[in-house]
């Protein structure tokens, strides 16, 4: 247990904060979803971090044919809240869990979709659009960019409807609909996240 009223972190520092590959490596993907800094990274590496490890005790409990039961339930338990929060695609098994990327868990924060349905002009934009107000789900304002989209929620994402954007003659949002009037593509295979046995 923690000490109480004390945040603990949600994230592991590099081991080698000075190497050469990883920081540049780092350096693009926060260039590339606009995010703040490469906590922002560290946060999602750490979330996969945690599947994985679930997949290895999976696969651990699978060898042993006393415990077959529970692994299917288990494995079934995983693979479907993966599924459900958008991280694999159908007829995913614990191997594609083992291969997730830290592209994937970055294309479903609520900043990546916003910006790929064509929402926002930038990651940048999508940003600030977020922190100011801009963009519900479900009706519902959120304001918190990292803001993890699941399946269900991604097809109910649009500009909140306080905001000013709602208004198709708003002047910036005519400048959002110009360059392009389909969603951004997002890297990737199925729903932005990287087809089996590809690369992002």
């Amino acid at each position: 247990m923690g000490y109480p009223g004390k945040n603990t972190k949600s994230y592991q520092t590099p081991k080698r904060p000075w190497e050469k590959s990883r920081i540049e490596s780092e350096t693009r993907l926060v260039i590339e979803y606009g995010l703040r800094n490469k906590r922002e990274v560290w946060k999602a590496q750490e979330h996969l971090r945690k599947y994985r490890k679930a997949a290895r005790n999976l696969l651990a409990l699978g060898s042993s044919a006393a415990h077959k039961d529970v692994y299917d339930s288990k494995k079934e338990e995983l693979i479907s809240h993966l599924q459900r929060a958008g991280l694999l695609g159908p007829d995913a098994n614990i191997d594609d869990v083992l291969a997730l990327k830290v592209q994937t868990q970055l294309e479903r924060r609520l900043q990546s979709i916003v910006y790929r349905r064509g929402l926002a002009r930038s990651p940048k934009q999508a940003r600030q659009l977020i922190t100011h107000g801009h963009i519900a789900i479900a009706g519902r304002r959120v304001n918190i960019p990292g803001y993890h989209v699941t399946r269900t929620d991604e097809a109910q994402i649009a500009y909140s409807g306080a905001s000013p954007f709602v208004s198709d003659s708003h002047e910036e949002k005519v400048r959002i609909a110009k360059p392009a009037s389909n969603p951004k593509p997002a890297p990737g295979g199925f729903g932005g996240y990287p087809a089996r046995g590809g690369r992002r």
